[in-house]
């Protein structure tokens, strides 16, 4: 083999080197998450259903829940709701009732106020409560 040859294909080594060593590095930066995680605010609220007057049921599960995600969809398009079973004592009585536990992100606490609001008025409430709990968020898109 004459010197020029050897010449060549080390220099042939070094590129296809560098070339997997480029290949590795993109590969390995495609995999980090195209959109970083940020701080926000998640809003859970706890809708009772249970009428604040006589204590009874103002709808059905069902209907609650339905007219829960209508006053949702209208105010935020996107929610997430858990069902529960919220309990209290008042004086000598105990207070049990069907609980919506509602989570929000990406909103502000004047547009959960609004929707809670509708909430009280139309589940007859004396309030709702809200927690503001500071998250990080990511939307993660898995590996492509």
């Amino acid at each position: 083999m004459s010197k020029k040859t050897g010449i060549l294909l080390a220099l042939v080594a070094v590129i296809a080197a560098a070339a997997l060593c480029l290949s590795a590095v993109s590969l390995s930066l495609a995999r980090r998450p195209t959109e970083p995680e940020t701080r926000d605010i998640q809003y859970v609220l706890y809708l009772g259903t249970n009428d604040k007057d006589t204590n009874s049921p103002v709808f059905t599960p069902e209907e609650a829940r339905l007219r829960a995600q209508e006053i949702l969809i209208d105010h935020f398009g996107g929610y997430t709701i858990q069902e529960a079973s919220g309990g209290w004592i008042d004086g000598d009585t105990t207070y049990q009732e069907y609980t919506l536990v509602i989570y929000l992100s990406d909103t502000t606490l004047p547009e959960v106020h609004a929707a809670a609001d509708d909430m009280i008025r139309v589940f007859h409430q004396s309030s709702v409560l809200i927690q503001a709990n500071e998250t990080t968020t990511e939307f993660y898109g898995g590996v492509q």
